[in-house]
């Protein structure tokens, strides 16, 4: 087979490097191993898990990558490396939805929604925007000279990253949302605000991610089948490292950088008191309404029309919960690295006490 053949044949536009998939692979691998260590140093597996997975989906992406830059003819281990680097963002998205509901039960008298539902209700969306975008990667690297199956894989491709852009403009919204409301209420502590801060800079990195993508998905609709002067965005391996790999090499690291396992506590019925320095151990987040009606109606839609809300304001009631004796997340005085002897105060609650 010549020269000429093998670069007819070959699943790429351009000659793609054997260097920078493998070197990317360790540095998104290197952060995933210091995921791992952090969650385990702060026991905040419950809330962080999702960035583990999503490195883990993200680095065998790359390590593909690297195995078809060498064999760029095999089909199938172009469409694992394809379908691989497409839903690792997705799933690193889903540790952001986490902490934001984890920081509602920080804060409930300025969640937004039920802080228990945010996780379920984002986790679907989020499994549905991932389904698209893994079966429009899978046609769009498998179409070859099929042309139908091209277009339709890029337009599902294109339609998963415009609803995930749109679920994280709507996080960002809730992030402002909250932030707003501490900052009226002067309960803008220093973890809070840098919580709000990471988020909406984690955030706008996915959302950047995903316009780039999806202008590089409707590139694909005006250079259906062409194998070469394709456009600079098809024809450039530059872009996929700038857009695709670097906002979200900047997301895992920014969040081993500042891990949330340093500013919020790991039970999530520990919540701020509104003096915004002394925290205590509550009974949860509790809604009168059926799990059927938190989940329907997650902002609580109805109750905010009738002027009454459906969850107990039991932080009303400072004097009933008691105050968590290791310190305060939000004076700095606290830590997950230690058991407490709030974990047992915890256990000794009532949800209704």
């Amino acid at each position: 087979m010549g020269p000429d053949t093998e670069k007819a044949e070959s699943l790429y536009l351009y000659n793609p490097s054997h260097v920078l998939p493998a070197v990317f692979a360790g540095v998104v691998g290197a952060s995933l191993l210091l995921h791992i260590y952090q969650n385990c140093r702060y026991r905040f597996w419950r809330v962080t898990f999702f960035i583990c997975w999503g490195g883990a989906l993200f680095t065998t992406g790359w390590i593909l990558r690297c195995i078809s830059s060498y064999h760029p003819t095999n089909l199938n281990v172009y469409i694992a490396s394809q379908v691989f680097i497409y839903v690792g963002p997705p799933v690193y998205s889903a540790a952001a939805y986490n902490i934001v509901g984890r920081l509602m039960n920080y804060l409930p008298m300025h969640a937004v929604l039920n802080p228990n539902r945010v996780l379920i209700f984002f986790v679907y969306v989020g499994a549905a925007v991932e389904a698209v975008t893994v079966a429009g990667a899978a046609k769009n690297a498998s179409a070859g000279s099929d042309l139908d199956q091209y277009k339709s894989g890029g337009t599902l491709v294109a339609v998963g990253l415009i609803l995930q852009a749109i679920v994280e403009s709507f996080v960002i919204a809730i992030v402002a949302t909250v932030h707003t409301r501490c900052s009226r209420a002067q309960m803008l502590a220093p973890n809070v605000q840098m919580l709000c801060f990471t988020l909406y800079g984690t955030s706008t990195f996915v959302l950047l991610r995903c316009i780039c993508r999806a202008v590089e998905s409707f590139d694909m609709f005006g250079n259906l089948g062409c194998r070469k002067n394709c456009g600079p965005i098809l024809s450039n391996e530059w872009y996929l490292y700038a857009f695709e790999l670097g906002p979200m090499l900047i997301f895992t690291w920014w969040m081993n950088l500042l891990h949330p396992g340093r500013y919020l506590p790991r039970q999530k019925q520990r919540y701020l008191s509104p003096d915004g320095r002394t925290e205590r151990m509550g009974p949860g987040w509790i809604d009168r309404r059926s799990r059927w009606e938190t989940f329907a109606d997650p902002l609580d839609l109805k109750g905010v029309l009738k002027g009454i809300v459906s969850h107990e304001e039991y932080w009303l009631l400072e004097n009933r919960w008691p105050v968590c004796k290791d310190g305060s997340f939000a004076t700095g005085t606290a830590t997950n690295m230690t058991v407490t002897g709030n974990d047992k105060e915890l256990a000794s609650l009532s949800p209704h006490a």
